[in-house]
């Protein structure tokens, strides 16, 4: 199955974090990088503090939508993830935003990522990196999508001029 996978830290070495997250994920069997996001400097959303880094990622993975949550999960547990306060800082956050075409809609995994679309920064890298994949609720794909946000917050950090690893 191809997924997208929406990564965002603003606590530590954020790049680092986010870059070294990215490595553990592509050592797993079941998970193969496809592509990589430029990084992009973004406005928290939520109580106040620090700047966001975020990217995307497209990868193919070999599991159910419930092990591959298990398994973000874990990897933010790894780098030092503490959920305290909703949309509070962290220092990584791995959020699946699309499974294959799959819609699912259980108590605590909901594909696509049900606040993806209002979200520019997750929509701008994801356009980068897959612009006509289509976002099965709306049917619309992700570079129509991304027009309908306001992108005046996120600014371009730093080029993955290959964007494939």
């Amino acid at each position: 199955m191809r997924i997208a996978v929406a990564l965002g830290s603003n606590l530590g070495d954020s790049q680092k974090i986010l870059a070294a997250a990215i490595a553990q994920l592509s050592f797993i069997p079941t998970m193969q990088l496809e592509a990589t996001s430029s990084w992009y400097r973004t406005k928290a959303v939520g109580p106040p503090q620090p700047d966001y880094i975020n990217g995307c990622v497209i990868m193919q993975v070999d599991m159910t939508p419930q092990v591959l949550l298990e398994t973000l999960l874990a990897t933010e547990q790894q780098f030092g993830r503490v959920r305290q306060e909703r949309w509070g800082p962290r220092s990584l956050d791995l959020d699946l935003l699309l499974y294959d075409q799959a819609i699912l809609d259980t108590p605590n995994l909901q594909i696509p990522h049900p606040r993806m679309r209002e979200r520019a920064f997750v929509l701008v890298p994801l356009a980068e990196i897959a612009p006509d994949w289509i976002e099965p609720i709306s049917g619309y794909t992700i570079k129509q999508l991304v027009k309908d946000v306001d992108c005046s917050d996120v600014h371009l950090l730093t080029s993955n001029s290959s964007h494939y690893q």
